[in-house]
């Protein structure tokens, strides 16, 4: 995202939820206020827009209703790219979100390209095979400060598993952090 900034591109950030239930010991009310901040915390950093789209965190809903919604706010934002969750997660807010995005895909007749993205792969993302691998060492400072912002979500995490994949990434790319994506093609050929 801070890549495309750079670049002059518009992004936005679109967030499922509003992280109703990330923090142990906090209502949903409370969570949220929290999570909020630091989602549009570190949307200033990126220096993108936010949208949030109103499902609850950890309940998060595939059906009629929410495809709907999403194919809505996709087709009024009008992108040229989205970049969506893999939907083989055990995240299962990230399962739904790839799935929503795909259903609008397809129901907008392929008129973005479609990346989906990895998060902690072995352990959310499942079998994800990227095709597609973007060099972010010039921005990789700011993408680490903007996923500082997330306090909340503890910097263990963080600096354990997103710091040693986009290293991990980096070694496949041949360059020091790079972020990867499987870019989902509707013009394949099929036998």
């Amino acid at each position: 995202m801070a890549r495309l900034v750079r670049e002059g591109w518009d992004v936005v950030a679109v967030y499922l939820t509003r992280g109703e239930a990330g923090i142990e010991g906090k209502s949903h009310s409370e969570a949220a206020s929290i999570r909020t901040a630091e989602a549009q915390n570190a949307c200033k950093v990126l220096g993108c827009r936010h949208a949030f789209l109103g499902q609850t965190d950890g309940d998060t809903v595939c059906d009629l209703e929410h495809y709907k919604q999403m194919r809505e706010f996709i087709a009024a934002e009008q992108p040229d790219v989205v970049f969506t969750h893999w939907p083989i997660d055990s995240h299962r807010d990230h399962a739904i979100c790839g799935l929503l995005v795909l259903d609008s895909w397809r129901r907008l007749e392929h008129s973005f390209e479609l990346y989906y993205m990895e998060a902690m792969t072995g352990t959310q993302s499942q079998m994800f095979t990227p095709d597609t691998y973007v060099d972010i060492d010039d921005v990789v400072q700011v993408k680490h400060e903007a996923c500082q912002c997330h306090v909340s979500q503890g910097m263990d995490d963080i600096n354990h598993w997103h710091y040693r994949m986009e290293q991990f990434r980096g070694i496949e790319c041949r360059c020091d952090t790079a972020e990867a994506f499987l870019h989902h093609r509707w013009d394949a050929k099929v036998f």
